[in-house]
């Protein structure tokens, strides 16, 4: 039986420069993490919120309307749009609140942990199967997980663990994200994205805002701002050049990118469990990566085999 058509492969060239940008993108989010960590003591939090979506809602309709008309804001599920905008910002306020009281590459360690939490909201909630494989390198992530936090240790506190809470926002907001990509349109989400988190944020703000007296604060702010917008943007560019199972390694680069900065702006460097903890973390999320691409191509290969 003759095998059927397969859709064209990327180019190499295409393929590279997806890497790049993913590359580009975690370089992003983790300035991004690294300036929130800066300007967390001086700037309410709300406020600091606000601005980060407020930034990123503004430069995304400015740029992308004259390109695409109001047609992009066209939409079939405005509330499942709306839920995702919703965990993405509770998952940011988590993220500010984590990085008030945690080092910047032992947060985003942890973060990375969403893929391998996605796994098992898969089984347990939506009822897939998931493999055995699939499970231990969830259970290695998880092992990976407790060596950075250390539950009973004299580096643990009770901060430590609102990361685990951004782990289950994020892997819900990804869950979703993944459902609504069947039919709508990338630059539509990011948008709604980012008006739904910069509306939610502003019903706090009368209570919040705070007069900023230095302009390294602003500046700042404006930095976060920018840094989230770029990177969301290299992130859908990364996507469209180059396949998710390509990419999906390469996304804990930020791990590195995120001790970079906290040992420049900081002078922090994890100690030996924190490093062997982000290790393990990186080392499942790339395999589930691999599994992912396996498990994938496996009814490809029958069907050619038929």
């Amino acid at each position: 039986m003759t095998s059927p058509p397969q859709p064209r492969p990327r180019s190499s060239r295409s393929e590279l420069a997806g890497i790049a940008l993913v590359l580009g993108a975690c370089a992003c989010f983790s300035a991004l993490d690294t300036t929130t960590k800066a300007v967390s003591p001086f700037v309410p939090l709300l406020m600091a919120l606000w601005f980060r979506y407020a930034f990123q809602a503004v430069a995304t309709t400015a740029i992308v309307l004259p390109w695409r008309g109001w047609g992009v804001l066209r939409t079939r599920h405005l509330p499942f749009q709306c839920l995702r905008g919703l965990l993405l910002l509770t998952s940011s306020l988590l993220a500010f609140l984590s990085l008030r009281y945690m080092p910047v590459g032992e947060f985003t360690a942890i973060v990375m942990m969403a893929p391998l939490a996605v796994t098992l909201l898969a089984a347990t909630v939506l009822k897939e199967h998931v493999s055995a494989v699939r499970w231990t390198l969830v259970a290695g992530g998880f092992a990976g997980t407790l060596v950075i936090i250390r539950p009973g240790g004299e580096s643990f506190s009770w901060a430590m663990l609102l990361p685990l809470g951004l782990v289950v926002s994020n892997a819900w907001f990804q869950v979703l994200t993944s459902r609504l990509a069947r039919t709508e349109d990338p630059v539509t989400m990011h948008l709604y994205t980012g008006w739904v988190g910069t509306l939610l944020a502003s019903l706090a703000l009368p209570f919040v805002w705070t007069s900023l007296g230095s302009g390294w604060h602003w500046a700042g702010l404006c930095f976060m701002g920018l840094a989230a917008t770029v990177g969301h943007f290299m992130l859908i560019l990364a996507f469209r050049n180059a396949s998710a199972s390509t990419l999906t390694p390469y996304l804990y680069s930020q791990i590195g990118f995120a001790m970079l900065g906290g040992w420049l702006a900081f002078n922090h460097v994890p100690d030996g469990w924190s490093l062997l903890g982000m290790a393990l973390i990186a080392a499942c999320g790339a395999a589930g990566a691999w599994v992912t691409v396996r498990e994938s191509r496996a009814p490809a290969l029958q069907t050619a085999k038929a």
